[in-house]
């Protein structure tokens, strides 16, 4: 099943079932007026929404249009916490390798809590300045039911309902100097962005397995390729990061669990951010050529199954400095 969320002027927006091919939508706030509402009552609301699903890919709803990636806001607009992990060992390692950083040496999951208002994946993301090291992170995540504190990993994985798409956008330049204070990350981690669609597991279909994917993701920067990352070198299962994030706190419907930026052993596959490209410059040459992104810079982020379709459409947007009105605001407050 794929849903997705249309901008009705609501904080949590239209919910819509978005047919497999993601060329198709029809509304179902008849069922749940948004993903949040649908997700609290998931287990009662479920083949309801089903059902829809199964029609729209008959091609039998009356109701369907096309599906319109610009009317449509992030799945979940606000959710009920934003959890990411960094589950792929390869990216950290190069992290400490180039920087002299400090190695972590744990068996638990390295995980922050960050902004839960999520961005939609056409629309352009306002920043404040190019000098603070703007930085994309290719990552997926899983959108959870309740999970009760102290649960199991296999009672985790239960408590999936959806995956999702994120740009886990990053101000690097602010980061050394919030991570030396031991308080986590706030400036240096705005909203991130998230895919036009989000989907239930079993439509990765065999790719989908023990709590992570065997798909790869695709990340373009300006057109060009830059990674084609494959999701199966992850540390640590979904189910694994979600007992992580619910060992002192139950999690609500809605909270969403991120894998951390994806990384592959394999230098060839390319890098799912700028800061692990940086960093094999590095250690290769001793020295770093590349440049954070710039306003105008454009990012795509894409999972295809494996026939070659896209499973969650495409984050595909520009970072631009933030508007007039925005700047206004900020003053006044």
């Amino acid at each position: 099943m794929k849903l997705a969320t249309y901008n009705d002027g609501s904080p949590d927006g239209r919910l819509m079932i978005v047919s497999r091919d993601l060329r198709h939508a029809v509304g179902a706030d008849d069922i749940a007026p948004n993903l949040l509402a649908a997700l609290q009552s998931w287990e009662v609301l479920r083949p309801a929404l089903r059902d829809r699903y199964d029609q729209l890919n008959s091609g039998n709803h009356p109701r369907a249009t096309a599906f319109d990636c610009t009317a449509a806001i992030a799945p979940l607009p606000r959710a009920a916490q934003w959890l990411d992990g960094s589950a792929f060992p390869s990216h950290g390692q190069r992290m400490v390798k180039a920087f002299d950083l400090t190695d972590a040496k744990s068996n638990a999951p390295l995980m922050y809590q960050g902004c839960p208002n999520f961005l939609p994946a056409c629309a352009p993301v306002e920043l404040p300045r190019e000098a603070e090291g703007i930085d994309f992170e290719a990552e997926l995540a899983v959108i959870t039911g309740p999970v009760p504190m102290g649960a199991l990993p296999s009672e985790s994985e239960e408590a999936i309902r959806l995956l999702a798409l994120i740009d886990d956008v990053s101000l690097r330049a602010l980061q050394p100097a919030e991570m030396k204070l031991g308080f986590g990350m706030i400036h240096s981690k705005p909203a991130s962005v998230c895919s036009p669609v989000c989907v239930t597991p079993d439509e990765l279909g065999a790719a989908w397995r023990n709590g992570k994917t065997s798909l790869c993701m695709t990340i373009r920067v300006n057109g060009y390729q830059v990674g084609r990352l494959a999701g199966d070198e992850m540390q640590f299962t979904f189910g694994e990061l979600i007992t992580h994030a619910a060992y002192t706190r139950s999690l609500g419907s809605g909270t969403v669990v991120g894998s951390g930026t994806f990384s592959n052993a394999d230098e060839s596959r390319g890098v799912g951010c700028l800061a692990e490209k940086r960093a094999l410059e590095k250690i290769r040459t001793g020295v770093i050529s590349s440049s954070w992104m710039r306003f105008g810079d454009a990012v795509q982020i894409e999972m295809l199954d494996d026939a070659g379709k896209s499973i969650f459409g495409s984050i595909d947007h520009t970072y631009v400095a933030q508007s007039a009105q925005g700047v206004k605001d900020k003053k006044q407050a």
